[in-house]
C-alpha cells in the first residue's frame, strides 16, 4: 500500500517562520516528478512538533490539493492519545490515504500502554495506519511481539522502523503477517533491508534528491541488486551528512540552497553550523545537487 519510495518531505518556512506555500507545492511537484510514490507531511522531517495544530493541518491540506499521483502518508501522531485521535481524524477528514504515527514521546508508555494507544487510534479512523518506531526520538521501543500483536488489528498496515536494530527488524521480517509492510526509517539501511524483504523506505535524503533514491529502490525490489548497490554507495556519503546534526536541520539547509523555503528549522532546533556546512557542501557538489 505504502511500498517503494516515500518521502518524509519538510515543511518550508519564509524568513519569517511562516509556512512557504508556494516552496511547499513546488516540492511537492518535484517529489512526483523523480519518482516519490508516498509523500509524508508533518513527521519529525516536517518538524510537526513545532507546528501549531492549525498549522499542521493546514500543511496537509495544501500537499493533499497539491499531489496529483503520489499517495499522502499523513504525519499525526502526539505523546497524548486524545490528540492524536484529533489530528488522525483531521487528517482521514482531508482524504489522506493512511496516517503515521509515532510513538508517544516523553511519556514512556509500557509496551501494553502502547498497543492500546495504536489500537484507539486504529479504531477511531476509516484509514490504514503506520506505526512509527523511533526510539532514539521517542524514549520508548515498540518491541516484535507488540508489534506482531497491533498487526493483527485491522487498519495497522504496517511499521516505519527507526530503531536501527537490525535484529529486532529482521524479527519482524519474519514474523509479520501477510499484508504488512516494513518500511525502512534510515537511508542508510534501505538497501539491506530491502535485500531482506522490507517493501520500501520512507526517506529525508529523498526531499532534494528523489529519483535517485527511487532508482535504488525499484531496482532493489526488482531484485537488481548490483545497480542498486552502486547508487546506495553513491548516494551513502549523503545519507550519513544528513545526520550530522540533528535532522532535520541538514536536510532544511540542502533545501533551502535548492529555493524550497529560507533553510531553517525553528526553535529550538538552530541553522545548520558552519561545520555541518563544511561537511555537506563537498558532498553535493559531488552529487550536482
Amino acid at each position: 500500500m505504502f511500498a517503494g519510495t516515500g518521502t518524509a518531505i519538510i515543511t518550508p518556512f519564509a524568513k519569517d517562520g511562516s509556512i512557504d506555500e508556494d516552496s511547499l507545492r513546488r516540492l511537492v511537484d518535484f517529489q512526483e516528478e523523480n519518482g516519490a510514490n508516498v509523500l509524508v507531511p508533518c513527521g519529525s522531517t516536517g518538524e510537526s512538533a513545532t507546528l501549531s495544530h492549525k498549522e499542521h493541518i493546514h500543511v496537509l491540506e495544501i500537499v493533499i490539493d497539491q499531489a496529483k499521483k503520489a499517495k499522502i502518508l499523513a504525519g499525526a501522531g502526539s505523546n497524548s492519545t486524545s490528540e492524536a485521535v484529533g489530528l488522525s481524524k483531521g487528517a482521514a477528514d482531508l482524504g489522506a490515504d493512511g496516517i503515521l504515527s509515532i510513538s508517544p514521546y516523553c511519556v514512556k508508555p509500557t509496551q501494553e500502554g502502547l498497543y492500546l494507544h495504536y489500537k484507539t487510534i486504529a479504531e477511531s479512523v476509516d484509514c490504514p495506519l503506520v506505526v512509527y518506531n523511533i526510539p532514539g526520538r521517542t524514549g520508548c521501543n515498540v518491541n516484535v511481539d507488540t508489534l506482531m500483536r497491533l498487526a493483527e488489528i485491522p487498519g495497522i498496515a504496517g511499521v516505519k522502523e527507526a530503531s536501527g536494530n537490525m535484529a529486532q527488524i529482521q524479527s519482524v521480517l519474519a514474523r509479520r503477517p501477510a499484508g504488512f509492510e516494513v518500511l525502512s526509517g534510515d537511508d542508510s539501511l534501505t538497501l539491506p533491508l530491502i535485500c531482506l524483504g522490507a517493501d520500501g523506505v520512507i526517506s529525508v535524503a529523498a526531499n532534494c534528491c528523489p529519483g535517485l533514491v527511487s532508482e535504488m529502490v525499484c531496482n532493489a525490489r526488482s531484485g537488481n541488486f548490483e545497480i542498486a548497490s552502486s547508487i546506495h554507495g553513491e548516494l551513502l556519503p549523503l545519507f550519513t551528512a544528513l545526520f550530522c546534526e540533528s535532522n532535520p536541520i541538514p536536510i532544511k539547509y540542502v533545501m533551502g540552497r535548492m529555493g524550497y523555503g529560507a533553510g531553517v528549522p525553528r526553535l529550538p532546533l538552530t541553522p545548520l553550523s558552519e561545520q555541518g556546512r563544511a561537511i555537506i557542501d563537498p558532498i553535493l557538489k559531488d552529487l550536482g545537487i
